[in-house]
């Protein structure tokens, strides 16, 4: 592994990236625009090349992929895709709000 996988992602590296993860099913579309709003700018080299692999996939084994229905099999059971599916799936909110007692 090289010191440029853990390299943020340049501007056009991750314009590139958005237009590469366009998806035919909106529910794909779901997950990865809350992706990006949530972490684009913090998007290394290997997690972009991790998201590369997922876009390779057909939309229905991705969306089985986000929504659990199937585990991660084959090349794509590697640490970097496994970290950024999580942060794919990542339900929490944005920010840290408290309901009130």
């Amino acid at each position: 592994m090289s010191g440029t996988d853990d390299a943020l992602l340049d501007p056009r590296g991750l314009s590139k990236l958005r237009w590469r993860c366009r998806r035919g099913l909106l529910e794909n579309d779901l997950f990865i625009e809350r992706f990006f709003a949530r972490h684009a700018e913090g998007l290394t080299v290997r997690q972009a090349d991790a998201l590369g692999l997922l876009m390779d996939l057909s939309d229905n084994d991705l969306l089985d992929l986000l929504l659990g229905r199937k585990p991660l099999s084959g090349e794509l059971a590697r640490d970097d895709v496994t970290q950024v599916l999580a942060l794919l799936r990542d339900v929490s909110p944005t920010s840290s709000t408290k309901e009130p007692a």
